[in-house]
């Protein structure tokens, strides 16, 4: 049985379940109404600013009802309800974590022992199925990265694949890319080399949030593709040194790429991307595009590359990766802020011929949360 009951002063309320007690700001209630003069109803969107919320708001009382609350304000002596799950939802009454690199609920961590259940979805499945496309993102949202198979082995074909929930980012490298053997190639992605995983366009700000690759030929020896997971490996990194996790992450690293004509991308940002509050954000890791490292004082540098060493083992043991090899018409995609990818050295003999392009993820956690919501539960 939910209770309700109003601070002595009227700036808070708390809702008290019986086991746990939740506390409300009056100003957080108010700014927080979903009542026609406060929020659209056609987009949710606010009608008001805060400064039109007077100062002082104050509770003057509250009622609840089943899973409705009304709470009436001053000076306002306006009357506004609330749906109590839609509170406890957002609730903020909670201790501050102590411990920076957190990840939400919706994170799942990962090494290599992810090669036993690798994400994945038929191509011809999320283009026909809502129910396939909404748990196919669902992986990436929460893994970071997952495979697509049985698509059609022809040119631009990625850009279906992109078309299934967003937009394609159009960089310096056009709105897509070729990954071959190239003569006198612009970027080493282009060679038969094998590469250490690594994010893509770390010189960029904002850096592409989604990299999709999709293969179109795949005769020649080697080229399996692998993938790390950068906030694995964060954690890993702590749990070994705090000190060593706490300078990458507080000192920014520089990066910088200018292989063609007109073109000398830089950007500053640390190696581990921490949110204010100490969420784990994003990983900026390739060696490739490293600038000079000026932005660290002098009595914190050798400990700084004493981290980067050891963030380059953590990124480089085996134990540590997921290998799979892409046929024709297969294709994955990866969150570039958290997952590293890679590649197995590949030799001249036949052919490999990935595509490549880059979207971003604000487009797929909306495409996500729109199927999440029209999808019946029963159905999932």
């Amino acid at each position: 049985m939910m209770d309700c009951t109003v601070s002595e002063n009227g700036e808070y309320l708390t809702l008290d379940d019986g086991s746990t007690q939740t506390r409300f700001h009056a100003v957080w209630l108010r700014d927080n109404a979903w009542d026609a003069d406060t929020r659209s109803a056609q987009n949710g969107q606010r009608l008001i600013a805060l400064r039109d919320i007077p100062q002082g708001t104050l509770i003057r009382s509250a009622t609840l009802t089943a899973s409705r609350l009304s709470v009436t304000f001053g000076p306002e002596e306006k009357t506004v309800g609330y749906d109590v799950n839609w509170l406890l939802q957002n609730a903020y009454d909670r201790q501050a974590r102590a411990r920076a690199g957190w990840t939400g609920p919706g994170i799942e961590t990962w090494d290599g022992k992810l090669a036993e259940r690798i994400p994945a979805a038929g191509f011809a499945d999320v283009q026909s199925d809502p129910v396939a496309l909404k748990d196919w993102l669902g992986q990436i949202a929460r893994f970071g990265f997952a495979t697509l198979t049985n698509g059609p082995a022809e040119e631009l074909a990625l850009m279906r694949i992109v078309d299934l929930f967003g937009y394609v980012r159009e960089t310096n490298y056009g709105r897509h890319f070729e990954v071959r053997t190239e003569v006198n190639p612009t970027n080493l992605a282009y060679t038969g080399l094998g590469l250490q995983a690594h994010t893509d366009n770390p010189y960029r700000d904002p850096v592409p949030t989604i990299q999709v690759l999709y293969c179109l030929e795949s005769s020649a020896a080697g080229g399996e593709n692998m993938v790390v997971d950068g906030f694995r490996v964060a954690e890993k990194l702590r749990a070994e040194n705090e000190t060593w996790f706490d300078v990458l992450s507080r000192y920014c690293a520089r990066f910088e790429y200018s292989g063609a004509d007109g073109v000398k991308l830089q950007s500053r940002r640390p190696m581990i991307e921490l949110a204010p509050d100490g969420e784990l954000t994003g990983v900026r890791f390739n060696n490739r595009s490293a600038a000079a490292i000026s932005d660290v004082p002098f009595d914190d540098m050798e400990t700084y590359y004493a981290a980067y060493r050891r963030m380059g083992e953590i990124i480089d043991d085996p134990s540590m990766e997921v290998t799979f090899r892409l046929e024709p018409g297969d294709s994955f995609l990866v969150d570039n802020r958290r997952v590293l990818h890679a590649r197995k050295g590949y030799s001249g003999v036949g052919k490999r011929w990935l595509q490549g392009c880059y979207a971003d993820m604000d487009s797929l956690y909306s495409k996500l949360a729109a199927l999440e919501a029209a999808v019946p539960e029963a159905s999932r």
